[in-house]
């Protein structure tokens, strides 16, 4: 079981701003973290990680205190078994991959962990190579396979594939479950992409202005009770075309488009980038704004 409960004043674009979280979930969940940019999300993982320290509140995971602030109590960094996955990769440019991932090793540990990690990310061919000779892809799995050279008891990763493209994001999200599956970990992804957390997370919290406003399952928490219906797909708005009194919406479903007819009052309330859910009993769709 992981426990959490932290709260830290912090600075937001909007003014200052109290990151308030209470949150506990069990040991090998898949957790999503998603909310606005500057809602707290990375903050969180910092403390969690130990790189930040929270006003007060207490960490426990699996039975072992981490952060108790009443006691004065911060086990260090290097001290948690936290494996932390960044959006710009963070790998050495002046190592090797192969490199890059035995200065994970920790002093003593065994090599073995460093070939069976290669092996299961498919890094053989690149071994010899410098990050910047590999494509980002590469790059991603490279620094997903060093947060687990110490083998974590959490996976943080901090919108890991924002920068891929769609078909890279489909592949590394496959790597990400392998490894989440096989090192039976627990893992928290940040992601904004509602596609990946329903493919990926089992427990979603939505973090807004510093609070826990929704949990639950992601399907649960995206499609809402008051909305019904046989037919449901989360997408991305990518373009609203007035018509007479209908508005037409062309959604970014997947790798595919899908178009669908709304009323003109939802269209004043979508514009390209919003992330929807389209609902239907039978043919006529239900057109939603989500997070």
């Amino acid at each position: 079981m992981i426990e959490l409960s932290v709260h830290k004043k912090l600075r937001a674009p909007s003014g200052e701003m109290q990151l308030s979280v209470d949150i506990n979930f069990p040991k090998r969940s898949f957790v999503c973290i998603y909310g606005k940019s500057g809602s707290g999300k990375t903050t969180l993982f910092k403390i969690i990680s130990g790189i930040m320290q929270p006003d007060r509140g207490q960490i426990v995971v699996n039975g072992k205190t981490w952060l108790k602030t009443d006691d004065k109590f911060h086990l260090k960094p290097q001290k948690r078994k936290v494996g932390f996955v960044f959006q710009d990769y963070a790998l050495f440019p002046n190592m090797t991959v192969l490199e890059n991932l035995e200065y994970g090793l920790e002093k003593g540990q065994s090599k073995s962990i460093i070939d069976e990690l290669i092996g299961l990310m498919e890094l053989g061919v690149l071994a010899d190579r410098k990050p910047d000779t590999i494509s980002g892809g590469q790059k991603q799995r490279v620094a997903l396979a060093r947060a687990l050279v110490q083998k974590p008891e959490i996976l943080l990763l901090d919108e890991p594939l924002s920068a891929l493209d769609h078909e890279m994001r489909i592949k590394l999200q496959e790597y990400i479950l392998k490894v989440h599956q096989q090192y039976e970990l627990t893992t928290l992804l940040i992601s904004h992409d509602v596609s990946e957390i329903l493919k990926m997370a089992d427990t979603l919290y939505h973090l807004d202005d510093g609070k826990i406003i929704r949990q639950g399952k992601p399907v649960e928490v995206f499609t809402r009770k008051e909305i019904s219906g046989k037919l449901q797909l989360t997408g991305e708005v990518v373009a609203v075309e007035p018509q007479d009194f209908m508005c037409l919406i062309t959604v970014l479903i997947g790798n595919e488009l899908a178009k669908v007819v709304v009323v003109r009052n939802e269209k004043e309330l979508l514009k390209p980038g919003d992330k929807v859910l389209i609902a239907s009993k039978a043919f006529n769709p239900v057109v939603k704004k989500i997070g």
